[in-house]
């Protein structure tokens, strides 16, 4: 009778330790759980500087914060950029670089540079993704906009100190390994304690047979009992104590107790600490395994990523051909120059102050094709992250009859991107596909992997535009709907047949600093740049009077010519070139010509 008390005592025990653990795993996740977030803050004593920088490390720091608080004086901006956008917009200027956040991760590190005094505003600039303006104080919520790495640059006006005071707030990711573990033995030792009286009661009559007196010579168990009774008999000591109990019909068998440890409650205790045991080592196991596999470092790729970043975004982009639409609108409808120079430049700018000129005198002259930012039928994004940056935009909206090939150019990083050249896409023609996330850029005179280097195909271009015989006839052809070259050449022609007093010579020449190159989905390449069209007009014989074009005579200032005439044109045109092994001939996707300059000889 003393084993069940001692059943009771175990089955006691393991509830009370099962409570006890269940109730210090549950404490983990309630009461002991380590707080959800962590706030980091820059040194106070900071040197002032009229621009601070947030750097990707520190936004890339636990998987990003979950906000940035920032106190200034006054007003102040905060922009989203590349790494090397910052960068190159910081430049010799002095500021301030909160790079990181310290190992116990209370508080941010930060670094002073010396340099000019004052920067622009980068308040309205095209570098910058995102830009937020603040006065006083702004709470900040980090959302990448695009994938890859961000810095943050903020600013008061360029002139006063940029705020200085930031505190980060990450997310804790400090665990307690244990708390899942430790609820999952302490329900199993509870189970296991309120089960054990049951289950010894089921398994402590096993093993004492049937009501006999004894076992004959022959039955199994003869020979046990015989060496356990010489053994009694003997005095020596046993692990066996035979003890008689009257039975019904007043026999006396003989039960056996176990002293050691294999009796039943016994067993159940021994194998619910295996149990625990096996759980505890495995989850030590696991936690050892999580805290010794290492965090993830930053690929070849993704070092290399910057090389391959386009020089834009989507929303970047869309941003700014609104501002270029905005002001190419504006110019128009007050045929007024001055009024394009924040956002037209180049070739664009030329050809839009003479039309605006000419047209003022001459209401029938053709008013150059209007600049829309939508519908935004494709885009040409450069991977060149040095400047001078290019980017195209194939747009079609009110007015235009056919899409637009627009040709944008950032000069330097503090400058915004101006229209360069504008040049509808020719009938029956399409875009050449242009890889998605960015493309590649190519030197003018590159000619690796294509049939024809930029400056090849251009050459070639002017060739085919100034003889009606030219030897890129079948290497470089138009669609079937489209007209560009065939009304030069027979501009060109009838011109000539229909002078029968001047002499008239015609040129198309490349401008190599207008040729940009990207490469397209086949492997080919996509070309745009602008010919210099000249027409000179030349009288045959001394006396002889050419009239000129009434287009013409607003720029050269004159209706007639005894001496001779010079026309110049800039021709916006944009060419495919199929990739090198390629049998398809090059191809004119786009092209216009304005005239921007006429003067007598």
């Amino acid at each position: 009778m003393i084993g069940i008390p001692v059943r009771l005592k175990t089955a006691v025990s393991l509830v009370l330790l099962g409570l006890l653990t269940l109730l210090a795993g549950i404490g983990q996740l309630t009461f002991w759980a380590p707080a959800e977030t962590v706030t980091a803050s820059a040194p106070g004593d900071s040197k002032p500087a009229p621009l601070t920088v947030i750097t990707h490390d520190v936004l890339a720091h636990k998987g990003g914060p979950t906000q940035i608080s920032i106190k200034g004086d006054g007003n102040f901006v905060l922009a989203v950029g590349r790494p090397d956008d910052v960068d190159a917009w910081v430049g010799k200027t002095a500021h301030n670089s909160i790079t990181g956040v310290s190992e116990d991760g209370k508080s941010l590190q930060l670094s002073s540079t010396d340099g000019e005094a004052k920067a622009p505003s980068p308040a309205g600039s095209d570098m910058w993704v995102e830009t937020q303006n603040a006065s006083g104080q702004l709470d900040y919520t980090w959302t990448p906009p695009a994938s890859g790495n961000w810095s943050l640059l903020l600013a008061s006006d360029g002139t006063k100190p940029a705020p200085s005071s930031v505190s980060v707030t990450y997310a804790n990711d400090a665990s307690m390994p244990w708390a899942v573990p430790l609820i999952v033995i302490g329900a199993i030792l509870i189970v296991a304690g309120a089960a054990l009286p049951f289950v010894s009661k089921f398994t402590g009559g096993r093993g004492k047979g049937g009501r006999r007196k004894g076992f004959g010579p022959g039955e199994p168990g003869a020979r046990e009992k015989t060496e356990a009774a010489k053994d009694t008999a003997s005095g020596d000591a046993t692990d066996v104590d035979a003890t008689d109990i009257d039975t019904a019909d007043g026999d006396t068998v003989a039960q056996e107790t176990k002293k050691g440890p294999g009796g039943p409650a016994l067993r159940i205790s021994a194998v619910a600490a295996a149990v625990v045991t096996a759980l505890v080592g495995g989850t030590a196991a696991g936690a050892a395994q999580a805290a010794e596999t290492p965090s993830p470092t930053a690929s070849p790729s993704s070092t290399a990523g910057a090389q391959t970043t386009p020089v834009v975004v989507d929303a970047q982009l869309k941003r700014i051909l609104d501002q270029v639409a905005s002001a190419v609108t504006a110019g128009d409808a007050a045929r007024d120059a001055a009024k394009l120079a924040p956002r037209v430049d180049g070739t664009e700018l030329q050809v839009r102050t003479q039309n605006y000129k000419i047209r003022s005198q001459v209401a029938t002259h053709e008013a150059r094709m209007p600049v829309r930012s939508s519908k935004l039928l494709g885009s040409v994004i450069s991977t060149q992250r040095t400047w001078p940056r290019t980017v195209i935009a194939l747009t079609q909206g009110e007015g235009n009859v056919v899409p637009q090939i627009l040709t944008l150019v950032q000069a330097s990083p503090r400058e915004n991107y101006k229209l360069k050249n504008t040049s509808p896409l020719q009938p029956g023609t399409s875009f050449p596909a242009i890889p998605l996330g960015g493309t590649e850029q190519v030197a003018a005179n590159d000619k690796t992997g294509l049939q024809y280097s930029g400056t090849e195909a251009l050459a070639a271009l002017s060739d085919r535009l100034t003889k009606a015989d030219s030897a890129y006839k079948d290497k470089l052809v138009e669609g079937t709907n489209s007209p560009y070259i065939a009304d030069v050449l027979d501009y060109q022609a009838s011109t000539v047949k229909s002078g029968t007093n001047g002499d008239f010579t015609f040129t198309h020449t490349p401008s190599p600093e207008d040729t940009a190159v990207f490469r397209t989905s086949d492997g080919g390449a996509v070309v745009v740049g602008k010919l210099n069209f000249d027409f000179t007009s030349k009288p045959k014989a001394d006396g002889d009077t050419l009239t000129v074009d009434k287009a013409a005579a607003v720029l050269a200032g004159g209706d007639s010519t005894t001496v001779g005439l010079v026309q110049t044109f800039a021709e916006s045109v944009a060419l495919y070139i199929p990739p090198a092994g390629s049998t398809s001939p090059m191809k004119l996707v786009a092209a216009v010509r304005g005239l921007v300059g006429a003067s007598f000889k």
